[in-house]
């Protein structure tokens, strides 16, 4: 099981503490993962809000790959719907050739009702949308013929490719169980938000259990699965962070986050999170104890969300540095050890 950086950029006013241009601190925490072994960075895509200030991963992928040699670098998500998908496929072509290869391409179809609707997209397309896109944006990164989106638009064909052939890996986001099945039977891999997919650690187990039935025979598809972060944080402080970030991210979705979580009554919170075993804070004990389930489920990659709700720089690379390190001891331990069934010691009473 691979660990990976995730992080949405989220900003919050009168944000105070030192803390510096959000850009730069996503630079660092790039050139933090790097050094600490990490598999790679992933970065989301947001626009018109404070949750999320990267309206280009591109451009950020671009700038972390000048500054790393090994990290891989992806978009988690780049919301194709927003998008000309030919310009989509150049402009990530373009990052793999600059990263050397290291490329991977997440994408989904987005949820922010306030993005479709500053872009003038029709959201209940969304997903028709997405489809049509993805098509245009393989077959170009592949080297064919395409035609863009416009009724006018000639057949062209891209003049930088990406390095890794046909195309980089693809990552597709789900929100929901129901989806995952569809991006298995496709051969990409799939990134979850646990607490979107099931409501705790054997629904989440039953979710990659679907994925691998569904996947075709041989496939090197994998399941990444965020988690939130706080390895050596007060958990008290970790919880609090969490919540605004928690709060946040409910304004941005409007009522997306409530329907899209499978627990009522329950509401979507920082304890909640955590007792779900979706959010970890405090020693390096509790951390390795709450990333066992994740490893006898057969998670590919975590993608740890260690930079929200306004913590501290320090805290943030202190936290990547602990996580790495608890990490790289449990990967040794276990490296001999037989893997237990999918769902491992994970009870579903």
């Amino acid at each position: 099981m691979e660990l990976s950086s995730f992080s949405l950029l989220d900003t919050y006013p009168g944000q105070g503490g030192g803390r510096r241009q959000p850009f730069q601190e996503f630079l660092d925490l790039v050139q933090v993962s790097e050094r600490c072994g990490l598999a790679g960075i992933w970065v989301a895509e947001h626009h018109f809000q404070s949750g999320g200030v990267c309206p280009s991963p591109p451009v950020l992928l671009a700038a972390a790959a000048q500054r790393t040699h090994r990290l891989r670098l992806g978009s988690m998500v780049g919301v194709l719907p927003l998008h000309d998908p030919v310009h989509f496929a150049e402009e990530y072509s373009l990052v793999d050739q600059l990263s050397g290869g290291r490329l991977r391409l997440g994408v989904g179809s987005g949820y922010v009702p306030r993005e479709f609707a500053g872009f003038g997209i029709d959201a209940g397309r969304k997903r028709e949308i997405f489809d049509a896109s993805l098509s245009v944006v393989l077959a170009a990164m592949s080297g064919k013929f395409v035609r863009g989106p416009r009724a006018t638009s000639q057949r062209v064909r891209i003049n930088v490719r990406p390095v890794q052939r046909p195309h980089p890996p693809v990552w597709i986001a789900a929100q929901r169980a129901e989806a995952v099945p569809f991006v298995a039977a496709r051969g990409f891999s799939v990134a979850l938000v646990p607490y979107a997919s099931a409501p705790d650690l054997p629904g989440l187990a039953r979710v990659v259990r679907a994925f691998r039935r569904a996947s075709p025979p041989g496939s090197n598809a994998q399941v990444g699965v965020a988690v939130h972060f706080g390895a050596g944080i007060d958990p008290r402080r970790g919880r609090t962070a969490l919540q605004r970030y928690l709060d946040s991210r409910m304004t941005a979705r409007g009522s997306f986050l409530r329907d899209a979580t499978p627990v009522p009554p329950h509401p979507v919170s920082a304890e909640r999170l955590e007792e779900q075993g979706f959010a970890l804070f405090g020693s390096r004990g509790a951390i390795e104890a709450g990333l066992e389930p994740f490893r006898r489920m057969g998670v590919d990659e975590i993608l740890g969300h260690f930079d929200f709700g306004g913590l501290r720089t320090i805290e943030v690379h202190g936290s990547v540095q602990k996580l790495a390190e608890v990490m790289g001891s449990a990967r040794i331990a276990l490296e001999s050890a037989p893997r237990g069934p999918e769902l491992g010691a994970v009870s579903s009473a």
